[in-house]
């Protein structure tokens, strides 16, 4: 399972993670959404409807991805399902976030599932970048296609929507989310010098492994 934290230090991990997305372009308003995993039933997750500028720590919403009940008043994201599909089928998942980031919601409109053309891409979110069937937001169908879509990878489109990127930190989930946007953008351009070129899908393969099993975990050790 991926490591748990403390619920102050997931609060601001999650409000800081959101300032981020906003600063990189990976988000805009209230759009997308950013949860931790607490422990073995509980996460952390940013409030609906509220713009990430204004966010503080205390904002964040505690709910239990076992029950689907949250704490306090303030409502969680209305796509919480989805983060609690993850965490209740992944035990590496640490963190999730879903974007609407410009060049990834472009392949999803397109319904293009991403090759593995860039070394980063292949190492850090799997052999190819699946698209999620569309699905309404909030419904048990847009449950099932995420999961199966992100079985084998940190990343994933959906379809008409936008991306979801998952780690076993909000770290590597960000990560993620960064590289997905240059893979998408990569491709999208490939396009006009004749399409982008694979790499061999199993030496994709194997760089995904590789950095799982040893890369992903040395880095760790050097934080």
């Amino acid at each position: 399972m991926a490591a748990t934290i403390t619920e102050q230090e997931a609060r601001i991990q999650v409000r800081d993670a959101g300032l981020r997305l906003l600063r990189e372009g990976l988000v805009a308003r209230t759009w997308g959404n950013v949860s931790v995993r607490l422990d073995d039933h509980r996460y952390i997750i940013t409030p609906s409807g509220r713009t990430y500028e204004e966010l503080q720590p205390e904002d964040m919403v505690i709910a239990d991805y076992q029950t689907g009940k949250y704490e306090g008043s303030i409502k969680p994201s209305t796509e919480r399902k989805v983060h609690e599909a993850l965490y209740r089928t992944r035990k590496d998942v640490g963190a999730v976030i879903h974007t609407h980031q410009t060049n990834a919601s472009v392949v999803a409109a397109a319904r293009r599932e991403v090759p593995p053309i860039l070394d980063d891409q292949v190492q850090l979110l799997g052999p190819t970048v699946r698209v999620a069937d569309y699905a309404l937001p909030s419904t048990r169908k847009m449950e099932r296609v995420c999961v199966k879509a992100l079985k084998g990878r940190n990343a994933a489109l959906m379809a008409n929507h936008g991306a979801l990127c998952v780690g076993p930190t909000l770290e590597d989930a960000f990560v993620a989310c960064v590289v997905l946007e240059k893979a998408c953008k990569a491709f999208i351009e490939a396009e006009f010098l004749g399409g982008a070129k694979s790499i061999n899908i199993f030496e994709a393969h194997l760089m995904h492994q590789f950095y799982l099993r040893k890369y992903s975990k040395e880095a760790q050790k050097n934080r």
